[in-house]
């Protein structure tokens, strides 16, 4: 057996100790619908982060090794577009589910696209690969803001639970994100990009399974009342149900009840023209972005101070978080490709795979998400959590950290290659970042969002991500060889370069958020 499967075997089997660790210890702290969601999220990102770990390898490497044989600078440029679309569609997904489908319909049609997504990969030419990547664009856009809201409809406004969730949640997202670059990515590199791309697609069709088996459970109830203020146990509601109004409307002439899936046949064939034009992204994102949030402040305006200040705070937290996964989604191209040209994959005896790297991150993830679920429910109970901006700068702290950590490393560097040592501890600055920042986000837009339009600001906020993928496009570009010629030493010397300059910027976004912080949790009117 390739030693790539054994460390496969052994993941698999650990990752399943702990998922049943992590449900068990906490069966009786929320409700069990959080735990359907989690297995659901589990196998989405498997899904997701599979083709993740080796899209970009696929597209660099020889036409001879089963790639395409691209340049760096157009691979980060379909990556790039493919990342910003991801998390682009969520907006529309969002106003879907609100306004047509409910969330349960809009999680099931995004799960069976995903799917036909990765199936269509596995054809292997490039006229699927660039319909495969719209598919999973656009299923995405229904499943990803969608299955984040429906976990808020289980906790009041107030619960100290709700953060505790939604790391739990977030943990689940990295146990998908580490078993798929051990699994999708060691079968894509060692048995053929198409295999990788087919397992992947197989992980969807069992999120799709889960999720409608526990609906038909009767799991996806809540007791929290209409005012969000309380529970009652004896008003058990469904959850993610079509808004009554859907039956009697239309947009356009056509049903409200059939129109996303109508939209569904527009999006596709424009998502696949966006990727192979990507330049046309830089400027759809920034007319985008304008309009959504101009939009947004418009309905702010409407509604009293307090509400319009707490939608100012995710207006303005959205910027610091653009920043933080700019950079951190360099982890798919620029890292993923310094990983394969100048790190020494021996570590600790073993010759590791290029994609093994991509599975470190979520790692700490699960090591390091219970202890951070833990001390904010501790701190919340002891009147000492911080406010959320002051754990937004902390993970921009972090995250330059990390790419400053990486001078250790060239300094230790034989003929162009780090260790790889200085590799995982740049991952794990990013996991703690990360951890500060992402699902204390996802929280914080549940609890600061108008109920009403909760779905529709959560797309937004996925809105930072796709800005983030276009933007790591170009930042990625600076760090692109004619790999042909250059040697490691001039790919290292050129990439550190790129990469000093990311910390030192990540960290001066840290400290303006501190500075920033009095006035921010002034805003939120006493959430946290």
């Amino acid at each position: 057996m390739h030693p790539a499967y054994k460390l496969m075997l052994i993941a698999w089997v650990c990752v399943a100790a702990w998922v049943a660790f992590v449900i068990f210890t906490n069966r009786k702290v929320h409700p069990k619908a959080l735990f359907g969601l989690f297995m659901v999220e589990l196998w989405e990102r498997f899904s997701y982060y599979g083709m993740r770990a080796i899209l970009v390898l696929y597209m660099i490497s020889e036409l001879s090794k089963g790639g395409f044989g691209y340049e760096d600078a157009k691979a980060y440029g379909i990556y790039g577009a493919y990342g910003a679309l991801v998390y682009l569609t969520p907006i529309l997904g969002g106003y879907f589910a609100d306004k047509m489908m409910g969330f349960r319909k809009a999680i099931i049609w995004g799960s069976l696209l995903m799917a036909a997504g990765q199936f269509t990969l596995f054809l292997d030419n490039q006229t699927t690969f660039f319909m495969g990547l719209a598919l999973l664009v656009v299923g995405n856009g229904f499943f990803k803001p969608n299955i984040s809201s429906m976990i808020g409809k289980f906790y009041k406004q107030g619960d100290p639970r709700r953060d505790g969730a939604f790391t739990i949640f977030y943990m689940g997202i990295n146990i998908g994100a580490f078993l798929t670059p051990l699994t999708c990515g060691a079968i894509g590199e060692i048995e053929g990009w198409k295999y990788g791309f087919l397992t992947a697609g197989i992980g969807m069709l069992l999120g799709y399974v889960i999720f409608v088996w526990i609906q038909n459970q009767g799991w996806l109830t809540t007791t929290v009342t209409d005012n969000n203020l309380d529970y009652d146990t004896l008003n058990v509601k469904p959850v993610g149900l079509p808004p009554e109004s859907a039956g009697s409307t239309s947009m356009f002439g056509i049903p409200a009840k059939i129109f996303p899936y109508v939209m569904t046949l527009v999006m596709v064939p424009v998502c696949w023209g966006l990727i192979v034009q990507n330049d046309i992204v830089d400027v759809m994102l920034a007319v985008v972005a304008t309009g959504v949030l101009g939009y947004l402040l418009y309905m702010a305006s409407k509604y009293p101070n307090e509400q319009k200040q707490r939608i100012w705070v995710v207006v303005l937290l959205l910027l610091f978080t653009t920043v933080f996964w700019t950079f951190f989604e360099l982890a798919g191209s620029a890292l993923n490709v310094f990983t394969e040209r100048n790190v020494n994959k021996n570590f600790m005896g073993m010759d590791l795979t290029t994609t093994f790297f991509q599975s470190v991150n979520p790692l700490f993830i699960m090591v390091f998400a219970p202890v951070f679920s833990w001390l904010w429910i501790k701190l919340s109970n002891s009147g000492k959590e911080p406010a959320a901006p002051y754990k937004f700068a902390v993970g921009l702290l972090l995250l330059g950290a990390g790419f400053l950590f990486l001078n250790l490393g060239k300094a230790s560097a034989v003929e162009g290659l780090v260790p790889a040592f200085f590799l995982i501890m740049l991952y794990l600055l990013h996991t703690l970042g990360e951890l500060s920042l992402s699902p204390v986000g996802l929280s914080l837009v549940t609890k600061l969002a108008p109920a009403q339009i909760v779905g529709f600001v959560m797309g937004i906020w996925f809105l930072s991500s796709s800005i983030a993928h276009q933007a790591g496009k170009h930042i990625a570009k600076l760090t692109a060889v004619d790999a042909g010629t250059a040697t490691p030493v001039e790919t290292l010397a050129k990439a550190m370069g790129v990469f000093n300059n990311i910390g030192f910027f990540a960290i001066g976004c840290g400290v303006l958020l501190l500075l920033l912080g009095p006035m921010i949790s002034r805003w939120m009117h006493g959430i946290k």
